[in-house]
Protein backbone atom coordinates (compact mmCIF):
# COMPACT_ATOMS: atom_id res chain seq x y z
CA UNK A 1 0.00 0.00 0.00
CA UNK A 2 1.30 3.45 -0.89
CA UNK A 3 1.94 6.19 1.64
CA UNK A 4 -0.86 8.75 1.47
CA UNK A 5 0.49 12.30 1.52
CA UNK A 6 -1.32 15.64 1.51
CA UNK A 7 0.43 18.73 0.14
CA UNK A 8 -1.09 22.09 1.04
CA UNK A 9 -0.23 23.98 -2.12
CA UNK A 10 -0.59 27.19 -4.03
CA UNK A 11 3.07 27.81 -4.85
CA UNK A 12 5.36 26.80 -7.69
CA UNK A 13 7.29 24.67 -5.21
CA UNK A 14 4.16 22.72 -4.24
CA UNK A 15 3.52 21.86 -7.88
CA UNK A 16 7.15 20.87 -8.45
CA UNK A 17 7.11 18.68 -5.35
CA UNK A 18 3.85 17.01 -6.39
CA UNK A 19 5.25 16.37 -9.86
CA UNK A 20 8.35 14.71 -8.45
CA UNK A 21 6.40 12.60 -5.97
CA UNK A 22 3.80 11.55 -8.55
CA UNK A 23 6.56 9.62 -10.33
CA UNK A 24 7.45 7.67 -7.17
CA UNK A 25 5.52 4.42 -6.70
CA UNK A 26 5.79 4.77 -2.91
CA UNK A 27 3.44 7.75 -2.70
CA UNK A 28 -0.23 8.54 -3.27
CA UNK A 29 -0.27 12.33 -3.31
CA UNK A 30 -3.18 14.75 -3.02
CA UNK A 31 -2.65 18.49 -3.53
CA UNK A 32 -4.88 21.02 -1.78
CA UNK A 33 -5.54 24.45 -3.35
CA UNK A 34 -7.47 27.28 -1.72
CA UNK A 35 -9.40 27.95 -4.93
CA UNK A 36 -8.75 31.69 -5.02
CA UNK A 37 -7.32 31.56 -8.54
CA UNK A 38 -9.99 31.05 -11.17
CA UNK A 39 -7.78 29.20 -13.63
CA UNK A 40 -5.10 27.38 -11.62
CA UNK A 41 -2.17 25.78 -13.38
CA UNK A 42 -2.80 22.14 -14.24
CA UNK A 43 -1.48 19.89 -11.49
CA UNK A 44 0.18 16.46 -11.81
CA UNK A 45 -1.81 14.80 -8.98
CA UNK A 46 -5.43 14.73 -7.71
CA UNK A 47 -6.48 18.13 -6.37
CA UNK A 48 -8.72 19.17 -3.48
CA UNK A 49 -10.18 22.63 -4.14
CA UNK A 50 -11.40 24.81 -1.30
CA UNK A 51 -11.06 24.88 2.45
CA UNK A 52 -11.45 22.18 5.07
CA UNK A 53 -13.35 24.01 7.78
CA UNK A 54 -10.48 25.04 10.00
CA UNK A 55 -7.96 22.88 11.80
CA UNK A 56 -10.52 20.32 12.99
CA UNK A 57 -11.95 19.92 9.49
CA UNK A 58 -8.45 19.44 8.10
CA UNK A 59 -7.70 16.86 10.81
CA UNK A 60 -10.87 14.96 9.85
CA UNK A 61 -9.74 14.99 6.21
CA UNK A 62 -6.36 13.60 7.23
CA UNK A 63 -7.97 10.78 9.19
CA UNK A 64 -10.49 9.91 6.48
CA UNK A 65 -7.78 9.71 3.82
CA UNK A 66 -5.41 7.88 6.21
CA UNK A 67 -2.75 10.50 5.44
CA UNK A 68 0.68 9.56 6.77
CA UNK A 69 2.43 12.90 6.18
CA UNK A 70 1.34 16.49 5.49
CA UNK A 71 3.48 19.09 3.73
CA UNK A 72 2.70 22.78 4.14
CA UNK A 73 3.83 24.33 0.85
CA UNK A 74 1.41 27.24 0.97
CA UNK A 75 2.29 30.84 0.15
CA UNK A 76 4.56 32.52 2.75
CA UNK A 77 1.68 34.90 3.57
CA UNK A 78 -0.91 32.16 4.20
CA UNK A 79 -0.34 32.35 7.96
CA UNK A 80 -3.80 31.14 8.96
CA UNK A 81 -3.51 28.02 6.84
CA UNK A 82 -0.07 27.31 8.27
CA UNK A 83 -1.41 27.61 11.81
CA UNK A 84 -4.30 25.29 10.95
CA UNK A 85 -1.84 22.80 9.48
CA UNK A 86 0.16 22.65 12.71
CA UNK A 87 -2.96 22.09 14.82
CA UNK A 88 -4.45 19.54 12.39
CA UNK A 89 -1.22 17.54 12.32
CA UNK A 90 -1.29 17.47 16.12
CA UNK A 91 -4.93 16.35 16.23
CA UNK A 92 -4.39 13.66 13.60
CA UNK A 93 -1.04 12.67 15.15
CA UNK A 94 0.93 12.75 11.90
CA UNK A 95 4.22 14.47 10.98
CA UNK A 96 4.24 17.86 9.26
CA UNK A 97 6.93 19.43 7.08
CA UNK A 98 6.84 23.08 5.98
CA UNK A 99 8.34 23.91 2.58
CA UNK A 100 9.07 27.63 2.90
CA UNK A 101 11.03 29.49 0.27
CA UNK A 102 13.58 31.96 1.57
CA UNK A 103 12.66 35.67 1.45
CA UNK A 104 14.52 38.08 -0.80
CA UNK A 105 17.51 39.77 0.77
CA UNK A 106 18.26 43.45 0.43
CA UNK A 107 21.12 44.16 -1.98
CA UNK A 108 23.17 47.26 -2.60
CA UNK A 109 21.06 49.71 -4.57
CA UNK A 110 17.69 48.45 -3.31
CA UNK A 111 15.41 51.29 -2.20
CA UNK A 112 13.18 49.26 0.09
CA UNK A 113 10.65 50.65 2.52
CA UNK A 114 9.72 47.71 4.77
CA UNK A 115 6.20 47.74 6.21
CA UNK A 116 4.25 45.32 8.35
CA UNK A 117 1.04 45.05 6.35
CA UNK A 118 -1.20 46.45 3.63
CA UNK A 119 -2.56 49.42 5.65
CA UNK A 120 1.02 50.47 6.39
CA UNK A 121 1.84 50.16 2.68
CA UNK A 122 -1.02 52.54 1.83
CA UNK A 123 0.32 55.06 4.36
CA UNK A 124 3.86 54.68 3.05
CA UNK A 125 2.80 55.99 -0.36
CA UNK A 126 2.29 59.43 1.20
CA UNK A 127 -0.15 62.21 0.43
CA UNK A 128 1.36 63.51 -2.81
CA UNK A 129 0.16 61.81 -6.02
CA UNK A 130 2.50 59.09 -7.30
CA UNK A 131 2.51 56.52 -10.08
CA UNK A 132 2.20 53.20 -8.26
CA UNK A 133 2.64 49.61 -9.46
CA UNK A 134 0.57 47.26 -7.27
CA UNK A 135 1.41 43.56 -7.42
CA UNK A 136 -0.82 42.20 -4.66
CA UNK A 137 -3.64 39.66 -4.58
CA UNK A 138 -7.24 40.69 -5.08
CA UNK A 139 -8.01 40.41 -1.37
CA UNK A 140 -5.39 43.02 -0.45
CA UNK A 141 -6.31 45.78 -2.88
CA UNK A 142 -9.37 47.35 -1.23
CA UNK A 143 -7.39 49.40 1.33
CA UNK A 144 -5.86 51.40 -1.53
CA UNK A 145 -9.25 52.98 -2.18
CA UNK A 146 -8.38 55.16 0.83
CA UNK A 147 -5.58 56.74 -1.24
CA UNK A 148 -7.32 57.82 -4.47
CA UNK A 149 -4.77 60.55 -5.24
CA UNK A 150 -2.35 58.05 -6.81
CA UNK A 151 -2.24 56.68 -10.34
CA UNK A 152 -2.27 52.88 -10.06
CA UNK A 153 -1.11 50.13 -12.39
CA UNK A 154 -2.45 46.87 -10.93
CA UNK A 155 -1.29 43.42 -12.01
CA UNK A 156 -3.06 40.23 -10.98
CA UNK A 157 -3.52 36.64 -12.12
CA UNK A 158 -7.31 37.03 -12.29
CA UNK A 159 -9.31 40.08 -13.39
CA UNK A 160 -10.19 42.50 -10.58
CA UNK A 161 -13.98 42.38 -10.55
CA UNK A 162 -15.58 44.64 -9.62
CA UNK A 163 -12.99 47.29 -10.38
CA UNK A 164 -11.68 49.32 -7.47
CA UNK A 165 -13.30 52.66 -6.71
CA UNK A 166 -10.28 54.62 -7.82
CA UNK A 167 -10.27 57.48 -10.35
CA UNK A 168 -6.93 56.42 -11.83
CA UNK A 169 -6.42 52.67 -12.08
CA UNK A 170 -5.31 50.46 -14.95
CA UNK A 171 -5.29 46.69 -14.82
CA UNK A 172 -3.00 43.99 -16.18
CA UNK A 173 -3.92 40.31 -16.06
CA UNK A 174 -0.86 38.11 -16.28
CA UNK A 175 0.80 35.09 -14.70
CA UNK A 176 4.54 34.87 -13.96
CA UNK A 177 7.35 34.21 -14.12
CA UNK A 178 8.34 37.77 -15.00
CA UNK A 179 11.87 38.45 -16.24
CA UNK A 180 13.84 41.56 -15.37
CA UNK A 181 14.06 42.98 -18.90
CA UNK A 182 10.29 42.86 -19.38
CA UNK A 183 9.68 44.32 -15.95
CA UNK A 184 12.08 47.16 -16.64
CA UNK A 185 10.27 47.98 -19.87
CA UNK A 186 6.90 47.91 -18.09
CA UNK A 187 8.11 50.25 -15.33
CA UNK A 188 9.63 52.70 -17.79
CA UNK A 189 6.66 52.73 -20.16
CA UNK A 190 4.28 53.47 -17.30
CA UNK A 191 6.63 55.93 -15.55
CA UNK A 192 6.29 54.03 -12.30
CA UNK A 193 7.64 55.85 -9.22
CA UNK A 194 6.99 53.22 -6.53
CA UNK A 195 6.16 49.50 -6.39
CA UNK A 196 4.09 47.82 -3.67
CA UNK A 197 4.86 44.12 -3.29
CA UNK A 198 5.18 41.25 -0.83
CA UNK A 199 8.51 39.68 -0.01
CA UNK A 200 7.41 36.40 -1.59
CA UNK A 201 10.88 35.09 -2.32
CA UNK A 202 11.76 32.84 -5.23
CA UNK A 203 12.66 33.73 -8.81
CA UNK A 204 9.20 33.94 -10.43
CA UNK A 205 8.40 37.49 -9.33
CA UNK A 206 11.88 38.76 -8.53
CA UNK A 207 12.18 40.49 -11.92
CA UNK A 208 10.39 43.62 -10.68
CA UNK A 209 12.70 43.85 -7.66
CA UNK A 210 15.80 43.64 -9.83
CA UNK A 211 14.32 46.11 -12.33
CA UNK A 212 13.45 48.56 -9.56
CA UNK A 213 17.04 48.37 -8.28
CA UNK A 214 18.42 49.08 -11.75
CA UNK A 215 16.07 52.03 -12.27
CA UNK A 216 16.34 53.49 -8.76
CA UNK A 217 12.63 52.95 -8.03
CA UNK A 218 11.38 52.67 -4.44
CA UNK A 219 9.77 49.39 -3.36
CA UNK A 220 7.29 49.35 -0.49
CA UNK A 221 7.84 45.78 0.65
CA UNK A 222 5.29 44.08 2.88
CA UNK A 223 7.10 41.82 5.31
CA UNK A 224 6.07 38.25 5.96
CA UNK A 225 3.70 37.40 8.80
CA UNK A 226 4.93 35.39 11.74
CA UNK A 227 4.54 31.70 11.00
CA UNK A 228 4.35 28.83 13.49
CA UNK A 229 7.53 26.99 14.29
CA UNK A 230 7.66 23.61 12.56
CA UNK A 231 10.27 21.42 10.88
CA UNK A 232 11.04 23.39 7.71
CA UNK A 233 12.93 23.04 4.44
CA UNK A 234 13.50 25.66 1.75
CA UNK A 235 13.77 23.56 -1.42
CA UNK A 236 12.01 20.71 -3.18
CA UNK A 237 15.15 18.58 -3.03
CA UNK A 238 15.45 19.05 0.71
CA UNK A 239 11.75 18.22 1.13
CA UNK A 240 12.17 14.96 -0.78
CA UNK A 241 15.15 14.02 1.37
CA UNK A 242 13.22 14.76 4.56
CA UNK A 243 10.25 12.69 3.35
CA UNK A 244 12.55 9.73 2.70
CA UNK A 245 13.73 9.92 6.32
CA UNK A 246 10.24 10.23 7.82
CA UNK A 247 8.32 7.55 5.93
CA UNK A 248 9.37 3.92 6.27
CA UNK A 249 10.07 1.78 3.19
CA UNK A 250 7.02 0.07 1.71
Amino acid sequence: MKHSILILGGTAESRQLAERMAKDIRYAVELSLAGRTRSPVEQPVPVWIGGFGGAEGLADHLRQRDVKLMIDATHPYAARMSRNAVEAARLADIPLIALRRAPWKRQEGDLWHDVGGVPQAVSALGDSPRRVFLTLGRQELLPFEAAPQHDYLIRSVDPIEPALELPQARYLTSRGPFVEADEMALLQQNKIEVIVAKNSGGPASYGKIAAARALGIEVVLIQRPELPEVASVDSVEEALSRIDHILPPL
